[in-house]
């Protein structure tokens, strides 16, 4: 430095503040143009929702709608639903006569109980569904743990990999493959086996779906029930289910001889296998992997003791499919996919984090946050139609995240939106997509 130069220094930016109203969340607009041309509203009014006792209570479809758009821009618990009460765009967007209060949410999903709940979301995922073009589903049978930190119904220990020790709840979600939704979903206390109560919830997803119209049942070990299968094969359904291995299986994989190399390190057989309480012979599909070869395979290590057989992990698989094996590892191995759609809901969309006291309203928070999943699915294979499917923190970014105010337009409020030239084409052409959506919803299968 020069001696004696004088350092300059900017300075911040002056600040004052304004009355208008302003929100980030312009870009729900889009969802409301959704909401509207898919008919969810007008369905959801013929349902027994509760209502509130006084006629200055919030509506209950507002209350709906509104807490999606809180799942939607990021809230994970109860206490989020703050975002929407001050943000008066979004009143003004979604034409809410009130912004309801958290308070609000917390007394209308506690007003729900079992009757309510499978009334409400059986008859609304089943109008849903039937506006989905496709003609066969494969449907994914999947659990999974939620892990709580109260005293909620329900929330005891159970089989909890993540936090041991802690309370949970243990959700049964059926996912179609094909779409990327969910068909069904129920909240089941956290030492519920993965086949408890399983016989009933398919029955409702049948309901919800009509047999024809599943192609493909895939589920994991926990559903490898005798009377499960029984039930599938009474329908004429076709199933891919991992098998839990017991003593007279694994003597069964031990004598098996019959090794057909499918690739390098990776070995295919099959048997017929019936239990004590079954009826009939059911084919098991065997898969071997040798850890040798493949160091990152999947499957158990069977036969620790045996120097022979120590370096293989295996596989089991049940089937009434006419397939090759080979065919049959290929179709379960997709199931795959569902174990992620797990991850969105937890991460993204805060299945784990809507609960209350009452088990049936946390059940019915969280059956409602599933319906949020599907919408919001709707919009990326109906309207945004990309060959990847982004996650919803990444349409956040792209399509909600956008800077709004209501200003007036002679006698019209219009809701103008801070964009960029080169953005705004694009998101014309998402607005015009969306003036052409209705019934049958736009969507194809991801084959």
């Amino acid at each position: 430095m020069v001696h004696g130069e004088l350092v300059k220094r900017s300075e911040n930016i002056e600040w004052e503040y304004t009355t208008k109203a302003v929100t980030s969340w312009g870009g729900m607009r889009l969802m409301k143009e959704l909401i509207d041309k898919a008919g969810i509203l007008t369905k959801l009014k013929e349902l027994p929702i509760p209502y509130p006792r006084s006629n200055r209570g919030c509506s209950p479809l507002e209350i709906i709608e509104s807490f999606w758009v809180c799942v939607w821009i990021g809230g994970a618990r109860f206490s989020h639903t703050a975002i929407i009460r001050f943000d008066k765009v979004l009143k003004e967007i979604f034409r809410w006569k009130k912004n309801p209060s958290v308070s609000t949410y917390t007394r209308f999903f506690n007003k729900f109980n079992r009757g309510i709940a499978d009334g409400v979301f059986a008859e609304l995922n089943k109008w849903f569904f039937a506006q989905v073009p496709v003609r066969k589903f494969t449907l994914d049978l999947d659990s999974t743990v939620c892990t709580r930190y109260g005293e909620q119904e329900g929330s005891v220990k159970g089989y909890n990999p993540n936090k041991r020790g802690r309370n949970s709840h243990h959700p049964i979600i059926a996912f179609l493959a094909d779409i990327r939704m969910v068909a069904n979903a129920w909240l089941r206390p956290g030492n519920t086996s993965s086949a408890n109560n399983v016989r009933a919830f398919f029955e409702e997803t049948l309901n919800i779906l009509s047999a024809e119209r599943i192609g493909l049942i895939r589920a994991d070990s926990g559903f490898f029930d005798g009377k499960f299968l029984s039930l599938l094969e009474s329908l004429v359904l076709k199933y891919v289910i991992a098998v839990k291995m017991n003593a007279l299986l694994k003597n069964f994989v031990l004598n098996h001889s019959s090794w057909l190399s499918i690739d390098s390190g990776i070995d295919i057989g099959e048997f017929m296998y019936k239990a004590g309480c079954w009826k009939q012979e059911r084919r098991i599909i065997v898969i071997r992997q040798s850890v040798i070869k493949r160091p990152k395979s999947f499957g158990k290590m069977l036969f620790k003791e045996l120097p022979e057989y120590c370096s293989y992990k295996y596989q089991l698989y049940i089937t009434n499919l006419d397939l090759a094996g080979t065919e049959v590892w290929r179709l379960y191995r997709q199931r795959a996919d569902s174990e992620n759609r797990i991850k969105e809901l937890k991460y993204e969309f805060g299945m784990n984090g809507f609960c209350l006291h009452k088990f049936y309203a946390t059940e019915a928070a969280f059956r409602m946050v599933l319906v949020a999943y599907n919408l919001l699915s709707l919009f990326r294979q109906g309207i945004l139609k990309q060959q990847v499917q982004q996650t919803l923190s990444t349409i956040r970014f792209k399509c909600f995240a956008l800077g709004g105010w209501i200003a007036k337009s002679g006698r019209k409020k219009v809701l103008k939106l801070s964009v960029a030239m080169q953005r705004r084409v694009w998101l014309d052409g998402l607005f015009s997509k969306l003036v052409d959506f209705s019934a049958p919803f736009p969507i194809k299968p991801d084959f």
